[in-house]
């Protein structure tokens, strides 16, 4: 009795298996016909994918890649002979293909029971990939212009990555380094990070940047994408090591420079900032920027005297840098401020005049620097609260008045 049941389990296990690998083998028939019905196929075919008995048949795997590809043929074709295809199938279709290609072929090259490989879908694999592969990359258009990074990273990533896998091994131009003087190549790549970027997966899009970025192409956006990356990533240290890089591969940047002070100077690090700014000077002397952020750095050590030469350079390069017109004028105001704080406590009323005369000056010497900077830029907001406060201060009503309307409306 027991060996009667014991066989019967077996003919049942046999006959789901055999069940499985004939809903394989139909799908793989069906697919040959004139009009698949490829909704159909596709659910047959997902079918025996979740089944233990072909979950791991590099066939049924084949089988479910070549649905999509034969879609995707089959929309593609349309193109060919001046039909519109219709897109979001087609490329759905070539984008859905892929895992299960992948899959099949790592199935494909597992040992049998005697330990060897014998490869059956490999060439096939190989022959549609490299047809396929400029695809990959309208695909990662029209899931851009979609707004699904996921895919539009995952298709402009696998254009590049085709010839790199290990079905291609020993084939002509197979690393990405090889790839790299393909200029088309690195653009697509680069359109794979800013998908990663739009994700947003900071890893994958740092990933893609730190592969790229030394190839020539587009390298000053790439350094700054990769910077920007860090940051979001809240990797400080990384961050830094870029800006550092990007220092010294863009000497002329801002970003990189201006970017690396402010950590510094953060990091109450104003000596290494003063170095980095002096190198950067020398490197571009007419650098009107480059001299303001210096006054600032000065200005942050409370070096005012400092602080004001090298503003003042700034200027005399560029009369109309008016972010250094403002912190000019706010060096002379702050000054202006403090003189007037301490003459508080002076009793003498002669001392107390020439005290008031002292500070008086400072205000009048910065009023023209915030005037020309309010008129350079009418949203400085530094510049209307220091006007209006000036006048204040030298009792000119009129003036007062009218900065401290402008400073309500604002």
């Amino acid at each position: 009795m027991k060996k009667t049941l014991l066989t019967a389990a077996l003919c049942l296990i046999c006959a789901s298996s055999f069940g499985q690998q004939k809903l394989v083998n139909t799908v793989k028939s069906d697919l040959k016909g004139s009009k698949p019905n490829f909704g159909e196929l596709r659910t047959q075919i997902k079918s025996a994918l979740a089944n233990p008995e072909t979950a791991n048949s590099a066939e049924a795997w084949f089988v479910a890649g070549d649905v999509e590809n034969k879609l995707f043929d089959t929309e593609r074709l349309k193109e060919l002979v001046g039909k519109k295809a219709d897109e979001a199938v087609m490329y759905t279709a070539l984008d859905a293909s892929t895992a299960p290609f992948l899959k099949s072929d790592e199935l494909d090259q597992l040992p049998d029971e005697k330990g060897k490989v014998k490869s059956k879908f490999r060439k096939e694999i190989k022959s549609i990939l490299t047809a396929n592969r400029p695809y990959y990359i309208n695909a990662g258009s029209y899931f851009y212009e979609k707004q699904d990074y996921v895919k539009a990273y995952n298709n402009f990533k696998f254009f590049g990555d085709i010839p790199a896998l290990a079905m291609f091994e020993g084939d002509k131009n197979t690393k990405f380094e090889e790839l790299a003087t393909d200029t088309n190549s690195l653009k697509i790549r680069y359109y794979a990070g800013v998908s990663a970027s739009l994700i947003p997966d900071h890893n994958k899009a740092i990933e893609i940047y730190e592969q790229i970025k030394d190839y020539g192409f587009n390298d000053l956006e790439i350094y700054k994408q990769l910077a920007s990356e860090y940051v979001q990533n809240g990797d400080s240290v990384d961050f830094q090591k870029t800006l550092e890089a990007g220092v010294t591969k863009f000497p002329t940047e801002t970003y990189f420079l201006l970017n690396l002070i402010n950590i510094q100077v953060n990091d109450d690090r104003s000596d290494d900032a003063i170095a980095f700014l002096n190198k950067a000077i020398a490197a571009d002397p007419n650098n009107s920027q480059f001299l303001d952020v210096l006054g600032l750095v000065y200005e942050k050590k409370n070096d005012i005297p400092q602080a004001i030469v090298n503003i003042e350079k700034a200027l005399a390069i560029n009369p109309d840098n008016a972010e250094a017109l403002s912190h000019l004028g706010r060096l002379y105001y702050n000054s202006g401020v403090e003189k007037r704080a301490e003459s508080a406590s002076i009793s003498d009323s002669k001392k107390y005049a020439e005290a008031k005369k002292d500070f008086e000056a400072d205000f009048k010497t910065a009023l023209p620097y915030f005037e020309k900077a309010y008129a350079l830029n009418n949203q400085d907001s530094d510049a209307i609260f220091a006007l209006r406060n000036i006048y204040y201060q030298l009792q000119d009503n009129d003036n007062y008045e009218k900065w401290d309307k402008i400073y309500t409306e604002k």
